[in-house]
């Protein structure tokens, strides 16, 4: 059985920071591409940031480049998200996802696996 869970989400004040972390089990993780995703109400939930196998390759959403960075330990079969400069348009849920495939992809139907989610609110 599968599995993702995030953590780490919470309320913070703008300017603040944040690390979420994305623990996968049940699948050989090394073969997955890693990816963050977001919903804030009333919205479609975006691509955030997206990461290769082996860490080498990444991507960010224009709107959090400079402010969010992506990383991975396959030992630890987790992703992260650090989270800086946070603002409070980042307000939303936070959902981990992974695809079996080498290219880092941006659209939601990419993505075989999800998390739960975790909330992250920034308060002005």
């Amino acid at each position: 059985q599968v599995q993702l869970v995030e953590s780490g989400g919470g309320l913070v004040q703008a300017g603040g920071s944040l690390r979420l972390s994305c623990a996968a089990s049940g699948l050989n993780f090394t073969r997955y591409t890693g990816a963050w995703f977001r919903q804030a109400p009333g919205k479609e939930r975006e691509f955030v940031a997206g990461i290769s196998w082996s860490g080498g390759r990444t991507n960010l959403a224009d709107s959090v480049k400079g402010r969010f960075t992506i990383s991975r330990d396959n030992a630890k079969n987790t992703v992260y998200l650090q989270m800086n400069s946070l603002k409070p348009e980042d307000t939303a849920v936070y959902y981990c996802a992974a695809a079996f495939q080498p290219t880092i992809v941006t659209f939601t139907r990419g993505y075989t696996y999800w998390g739960q989610g975790t909330q992250v609110t920034v308060s002005s």
